[in-house]
């Protein structure tokens, strides 16, 4: 558990695994991030294009992850009466080496779920084909 006190002097607290603890899984765990190259070309193309562009910034987001390996750990203190029970983690902590491949997972999963698609030449930038009234194609 690591406690912080911010700048403007609010508390914050967050349960952190300790990944090198663990022994590295079989899976890949390697997940890329979009670039500011790939940022920057969508952005163009998009005023170029006159297209409308959707972006966004999530936090907290690897708590909305399952994790693909089994992970347990002994609660301690912070957890009150519930301290040295075996607790079975079940979503991707931040720490743990496969929470990043989660993430990315699961995120993909839910833009397909929406109509988004990767584009071809980077698959961190997504795109969602929408018809015109006069029947042509254009992406968002």
């Amino acid at each position: 558990m690591i406690f912080d006190v911010k700048m403007d002097f609010t508390r914050k607290a967050c349960l952190v695994a300790g990944g090198h603890l663990t022994d590295p899984p079989e899976a890949l765990t390697y997940s890329s991030v979009v670039s500011r190259d790939s940022v920057w070309l969508a952005f163009m193309l998009a005023k170029l294009n006159g297209l409308d562009m959707i972006m966004t910034d999530i936090g907290k987001a690897y708590l909305n992850a399952e994790v693909t390996e089994k992970y347990y750990a002994i609660a301690g203190p912070e957890f009150g009466e519930l301290q040295g029970r075996t607790v079975v983690i079940v979503r991707a902590l931040y720490g743990l080496k496969s929470a990043d491949a989660a993430w990315n997972h699961h995120l993909a999963n839910e833009l397909m779920q929406i109509e988004f698609e990767p584009v071809p030449a980077n698959p961190n930038v997504w795109r969602r084909a929408h018809v015109k009234s006069d029947g042509t194609n254009y992406y968002e």
